[in-house]
Parts: structure tokens; C-alpha cells; sequence
């Protein structure tokens, strides 16, 4: 599903990249993880450690179905600085990370020069379509074992454009692959006009009937209510109603 992008729309996805640009120079680490305002590189990036043994190294069984990791490709939907992704390219064969700022990406490609399993992406803000291979790889099929997303969606403002990355994602996923992702769940949660840090909020049947549309089998859910609400989308064998 192709997202229409209206002139409204376009006007809220470039100021989401204009806030982010402008954090990321302010303090990038502390926009990312809110936890703390000074960070150590050694602790920033500890913290990402700690978010991939938490919430992908205990779910393993769902994540990789068998597979070796490191056989494995993995898409990060909102790099930021490259906190998780450092962790997450430890663990995988192959991770593709995106984000709408350009400037958290080249902190996160500063911080991935190191890995060369790793592509660190500026994407459109509403789509994955940055996602593909060079001209010269074209041959290659370019399709994700797995898709994270964590302390992102929380931020975005549109339901339009969270929805559309889900079904970006299930474009992008093998069936029977998973994406395990994070969404502002707490009611009596807005934005104002404007806002670019709370995003909106969905319930558990929201998510289930968008899990439907795109192609997903919502199995689990956990923090309903909460802004910690994570979701575990498992990509069918049917396309996404369009």
C-alpha cells in the first residue's frame, strides 16, 4: 500500500524531519533514550545491548523459527543514532536501518563504521521505499527475515503513516516472518497540532484489524493501554488488502 500524500500530510512528515534533525544536534543521544540527558558513548550504546537481550534475545524461537541469525536479514524501522542497531548487527548476518533524519543517520553510520553487515538508511518519513538494492544487485532478492521497531511509532503523529509502514514492512517480509514493534497505547494520549514528539495512540483492536489489512497474523500482544505496547506481527501467505 502506497500512502497518497496530501499537502497536509507532506507539511507534518517534513516538520517531523526538520524536529529530528534539530534533536539530533541538540543532544541525539538523549532524544533517542530519554533516560538521561549525558551519556557516555559506552553507556549509550550499552543501553542498546540491554534493549536487544531484553526484547530479542529472550524471543528467539519467534524470531528466527529456526533459522541461524547469522544467516538472517533484519530490517530496523527507526535507526536513530544506531543505539540498537550496533546491537542488533552483533547478532544477525545482515541489518538495513532506517530513519527520517538525516543527521541521526550519519551518527548511526559514524557509530556502524565498524560493521559491515550493516546499511544505515535516510528513508522518506512515510515509506520504506529507500529499501532496494543498487542497480548493480538488482538480481538479488531483497526480502527481511525480521523487522524491529522500538521507541519510534510512540513519536510519530499520523496514523496514517504508522499504518503505512506496517504494510511497508509486510511488502518487504517473508511469510511467516515477524515484525516486533512498539505503539503509544496509553488512552487520553494526544498531540497538539503541531507536535512532533507524542504520537497517537492505538488500541488492541485497532492493531488487530491493520494486522489484518496488511497481511499479518496478529498472535501476541502485550502492554495494551500502555505506552510500552508491543506488538508480535507474523506475515501471512496472503498479500495485504489493498
Amino acid at each position: 500500500m502506497r500512502l497518497r500524500i496530501d499537502l497536509e500530510l507532506q507539511k507534518q512528515v517534513q516538520k517531523m524531519r526538520v524536529d529530528w534533525n534539530e534533536r539530533a544536534r541538540q543532544n541525539a543521544w538523549h532524544y533517542v533514550a530519554t533516560g538521561r540527558e549525558d551519556w557516555t558513548a559506552e553507556e549509550f550504546f550499552e543501553s542498546g545491548e540491554e534493549t536487544v537481550r531484553g526484547f530479542v534475545l529472550n524471543d528467539m524461537q519467534n524470531i528466527c523459527q529456526g533459522r541461524d541469525p547469522k544467516h538472517m536479514r533484519v530490517l530496523e524501522v527507526g535507526c536513530g543514532a544506531g543505539r540498537v542497531t550496533r546491537a542488533l548487527a552483533k547478532v544477525f548476518g545482515e541489518v538495513w536501518a532506517v530513519d527520517i533524519s538525516p543527521e541521526m543517520v550519519r551518527l548511526a553510520r559514524h557509530a556502524l563504521a565498524g560493521f559491515g553487515n550493516v546499511r544505515a538508511l535516510v528513508n522518506s518519513g512515510s515509506d520504506l521505499q529507500v529499501v532496494r538494492r543498487p542497480w548493480w544487485e538488482r538480481f538479488r532478492s531483497l526480502e527481511f527475515d525480521f523487522a524491529f521497531s522500538t521507541i519510534v511509532f510512540q513519536h510519530i503523529p499520523s496514523r496514517q503513516v504508522i499504518e503505512n509502514y506496517i504494510f511497508e514492512v509486510a511488502r518487504l517480509l517473508r511469510p511467516g516472518g515477524l515484525f516486533k514493534f512498539q505503539v503509544q497505547g496509553a488512552p487520553g494520549v494526544s498531540s497538539s497540532p503541531g507536535d512532533t514528539w507524542i504520537g497517537v495512540t492505538f488500541s488492541e483492536e485497532e492493531m488487530r484489524d491493520i494486522a489484518e489489512r496488511a497481511g499479518f497474523e496478529m498472535r501476541y500482544a502485550h502492554g495494551s493501554g500502555t505506552q510500552d505496547f508491543w506488538l508480535w506481527f507474523f506475515r501471512t501467505q496472503r498479500p495485504p488488502l489493498q
